[in-house]
C-alpha cells in the first residue's frame, strides 16, 4: 500500500455540500515535464502557481491536488479572513511587528480580492466584522488585554456587554466582547473553487492525484498513481502532509478540528439568532468555541481539537450539540444538518516554516488554523523567492520560523497534557 500523503477524510465536508456540483479537473494520465510543480492547491499553493505565472509567463507550470477542490483543508475552516495582527499583549518591539505583519497581509489580501473581483467569484464574501466573546472572567481579563492593543495600535474597535451580545447573536451566554470590523466572512469551500477555476488557462491543475513519493534525480521527479512529473523546481504547499514526504518533521503537527452546521432554523425560532443578518464570534481561549451565523437561517459551531488522527463522528456530533445547547437552549430542538473535520498544521511557537529546503525544493507550511490571508501571503512570496524575485528579509525578519518541536511519543504526550491544562483554564469558553 502507498504511503498516505494527504489528510483522507472519513466525513463530507459541509461546506461543499452546501454548494452546487463541480466538475473536477481530470487526473493526472501520463508522464509530463515542467518547470514548476505545486503539491496542493489551497490557499498558498494557487497563490504559488498565480504569482509563478505572473512572473514567468513562458514556463509550465502543474498544480497537483490529492482530492477534489472544495474537499481538501482549505475549504473546512470557518470562513474567516481578515489583515489586522492583534498580539495579546503589546511592546514597542511587537508593536512594529504587528504592523510590518499587517502589512503584508493587507497586501496579499487585496491580491486576492482584486482576483475575486475580477474573475467573479461568487463566495458570500462580507465585512461584517466579528465579535472576540467571553463567557468566563479569565476570557474577559484576555479579551481586554486585546482591547487594549487595538487602542495602542489605533485599530477600530467596539466594546459589547452581556445585552449588546445578546441582541447581536441572540445568546446571553457571554459576558464580555470585543467587535473588531477589520474582518471578512465568507463561504470557504466557494471561494477555494473559484480560485481553483480560475487559474490562467494555462497552468494545469490535476485533481486526484496524489502524489506517493518526491526524489532527487537531477530535476525533481514527482510519483502519482497514474504517471510521473518531472519538474525542475517543487512547491510543497500541503501544510501538516509535507512532513509525509521526509520533511519539516521537527517544525509542525497536525491537528484536526470540527464544524457543524444546523438545519435551516425555523421561522418562528429565527428571532434566537440575533439580529445582526450575519455574524462570526470568535472565542477569547484558543480551545473555544467559534460561532457563526450563515445565510439567514442556519448557525455554525466549531471546537475540538485531535492530534493527528480523527476522533470518532458519535463523539464529535455529542461534543458539539453540548456546545451548542449551551449556548441556544431554546434551540435544542434544530438538528446539525453537517457535521465535518479539517486539518491545520501547527507549530511550537506560532511562526510558519517558509523558504528552501534542497535546490529546486521549496516549502510553506503551519498556518496555525489562519490560512486564507496568511497561506496566500505566503505562497505569493514562496513563488517570489522560486524566481529570485524580491526582497524577502522583512517577511523572515516579522513572521520568524517554526522552532523545534519534539518528536514521537513526547509530542502526543505533550499535546495530550497540555490540551488537558488549556481545557480546565478554558472552562465555558469551550
Amino acid at each position: 500500500m502507498s504511503k498516505l500523503t494527504y489528510p483522507d477524510y472519513s466525513n463530507i465536508c459541509g461546506w461543499k455540500a452546501m454548494l452546487p456540483p463541480r466538475t473536477p479537473r481530470p487526473a493526472l494520465d501520463g508522464d509530463i515535464n515542467v518547470d514548476f510543480a505545486v503539491i496542493g492547491a489551497g490557499y498558498t499553493g494557487l497563490a504559488v502557481a498565480r504569482r509563478l505565472r505572473e512572473l514567468r509567463p513562458d514556463a509550465r507550470i502543474a498544480v497537483v491536488e490529492a482530492t477534489t477542490v472544495g474537499e481538501g483543508s482549505s475549504a473546512r475552516n470557518s470562513g474567516f479572513t481578515g489583515t489586522d495582527v492583534l498580539p495579546r499583549n503589546i511592546t514597542v518591539e511587537m508593536s512594529e511587528k504587528a504592523r510590518l505583519q499587517s502589512k503584508l497581509f493587507s497586501e496579499a489580501f487585496k491580491w486576492l480580492t482584486d482576483i475575486i473581483r475580477e474573475n467573479n467569484i461568487q463566495c458570500d464574501m462580507q465585512q461584517v466584522g466579528a465579535i472576540r466573546g467571553a463567557a468566563t472572567e479569565r476570557g474577559e481579563a484576555s479579551v481586554r488585554s486585546v482591547l487594549e492593543v487595538a487602542k495602542k495600535l489605533g485599530v477600530a474597535h467596539q466594546e459589547l456587554s452581556r445585552s449588546d451580545i445578546a441582541e447581536r447573536i441572540g445568546t446571553d451566554y457571554y459576558r464580555f466582547g470585543l467587535y473588531l470590523s477589520d474582518t471578512w466572512l465568507l463561504q470557504p469551500a466557494a471561494l477555494i473553487r473559484g480560485l481553483a477555476d480560475a487559474l490562467p488557462s494555462d497552468v494545469e491543475l490535476y485533481e486526484n492525484t496524489p502524489v506517493e513519493r518526491i526524489q532527487h534525480q537531477g530535476d525533481w521527479i514527482l510519483s502519482t498513481r497514474s504517471g510521473q512529473i518531472r519538474a525542475k523546481n517543487i512547491a510543497l504547499a500541503n501544510n501538516g502532509f509535507i512532513r509525509r514526504f521526509g520533511y519539516l518533521n521537527t517544525k509542525m503537527t497536525t491537528i484536526y478540528t470540527y464544524a457543524a452546521v444546523t438545519e435551516s432554523v425555523p421561522e418562528a425560532d429565527r428571532a434566537l439568532l440575533g439580529q445582526d443578518q450575519s455574524w462570526g464570534l470568535l472565542p477569547s481561549h484558543r480551545l473555544g468555541t467559534t460561532l457563526r451565523r450563515i445565510g439567514s437561517d442556519r448557525l455554525m459551531v466549531r471546537s475540538l481539537y485531535a492530534h493527528e488522527k480523527e476522533l470518532t463522528q458519535s463523539y464529535v456530533e455529542a461534543e458539539l450539540r453540548n456546545r451548542f445547547e449551551r449556548r441556544w437552549p431554546g434551540l435544542r430542538h434544530v438538528q446539525f444538518e453537517y457535521v465535518w473535520g479539517g486539518t491545520t498544521a501547527l507549530t511550537m511557537n506560532g511562526a510558519p516554516w517558509w523558504g528552501k529546503l534542497e535546490d529546486g525544493l521549496y516549502a510553506s507550511g503551519g498556518c496555525n488554523g489562519s490560512g486564507i490571508a496568511k497561506g496566500t501571503m505566503l505562497g505569493r512570496h514562496l513563488a517570489e523567492l522560486m524566481c529570485g524575485f524580491g526582497d524577502h528579509s522583512v517577511l523572515e525578519q516579522v513572521m520568524g520560523q517554526a522552532s523545534f518541536i519534539a518528536p514521537e511519543p513526547f509530542r502526543s504526550i505533550g499535546f495530550r497534557v497540555i490540551s488537558a491544562l488549556e481545557s480546565r483554564k478554558a472552562g465555558l469558553e469551550i
